[in-house]
């Protein structure tokens, strides 16, 4: 699959980008990007989360009224659940979400995101670009040439460039990532795929195996 590679400008610099028929025209295969994008929003999870049970409730443990002869249930403790402040039956604990998937699954899911996007033609070759200092506008007028102003987009550079990543950090639409950090989270929730030209080979070397 060939992709026109643009300039900053959003124009064609008359070279084109060869993408890998083995990472963005494979068959999707769906269970294996619900299980990604399922570990990773898992792995997003603090779970800090606590109920406090009948025996960590403040209380007196006295009985509080006779076995017998008052026409209603037994009662034995006010921290019983059955009483308001109580405490929770089975309530949460502090736990990790997280759970293993296989690297090989996880390559698929990325493959099957990819190549969901390329047949939704959402995909865009830059060629390499820097900053000299990070600079919102500068970003947004890349944005702007390129037809992603106010849409959300994931950029993907090959490696980390820190005045790029500045650069954008203000803006919700967008997001910067290096290849190493490309997700299927991520490619999913963006709207438009843009790589720049360094990223390709690193990706499609990764994603290949």
């Amino acid at each position: 699959m060939e992709v026109a590679v643009l300039d900053i400008k959003g124009k064609e610099t008359g070279r084109k980008a060869n993408l890998s028929d083995a990472v963005f025209a494979v068959e999707p295969n769906n269970h294996a990007v619900y299980l990604d994008v399922k570990q990773y929003l898992a792995n997003q999870r603090q779970g800090t989360h606590k109920a406090k049970e009948r025996a960590e409730i403040t209380g007196s443990t006295r009985k509080i009224k006779k076995q017998k002869g008052t026409g209603t249930a037994r009662a034995g403790s006010i921290k019983s659940p059955i009483f308001k402040g109580g405490g929770r039956v089975f309530g949460p604990r502090p736990r990790s979400y997280s759970f293993k998937l296989n690297k090989s699954l996880k390559r698929l899911a990325r493959k099957s995101a990819l190549s969901m996007k390329a047949n939704d033609n959402s995909i865009m070759v830059v060629e390499d670009f820097s900053f000299d200092t990070p600079k919102t506008k500068n970003f947004i007028e890349v944005l702007q040439a390129l037809g992603l102003d106010g849409k959300k987009s994931l950029i993907v550079l090959g490696d980390s460039n820190k005045n790029v990543y500045l650069s954008s950090r203000n803006l919700k639409a967008s997001e910067v990532v290096s290849a190493s950090e490309l997700s299927t989270y991520k490619i999913l929730n963006a709207n438009n795929l843009v790589f720049l030209e360094g990223s390709l080979e690193g990706i499609e070397s990764n994603l290949s195996k």
